[in-house]
């Protein structure tokens, strides 16, 4: 019988962490999908900047995935606060930098 009490227990301290977390998100003035889409762009963020340091010549093809990878970045983050993100700067302005050479580069070819 102890064993059901100790579960229903830490059942409602996790419901309770979890609520906690939500309201934490929406004093801050966020909605939840826009939080959750940070964290899985922050995730990519850290990809797209090992790839923006290893990779200096790209293909046609990975310059478009990292293009539009690198966009939904921009917008996920655009949807934080800056606060959240201040720490990732760095890997965010390296990431933007590469993105910015590889639009210059292809609106160069373009318009050869």
């Amino acid at each position: 019988m102890s064993i059901f009490v100790i579960a229903y227990i830490l059942i409602f301290i996790i419901f309770a962490l979890v609520a906690y977390a939500v309201l934490q998100i929406k004093l801050f003035g966020m909605k939840i999908k826009d939080f959750w889409s940070f964290i899985e762009a922050n995730q990519m963020l850290d990809k797209l900047y090992k790839f923006a340091i290893q990779y200096e010549n790209m293909s046609s093809q990975e310059q478009l995935i990292y293009l539009s990878e690198a966009e939904k970045i921009f917008k996920a983050f655009d949807n934080v606060p800056d606060v959240l993100w201040e720490e990732e700067y760095d890997k965010y302005k390296e990431v933007l930098s590469k993105y910015k050479d590889i639009k210059m580069i292809r609106w160069a070819e373009e318009n050869k």
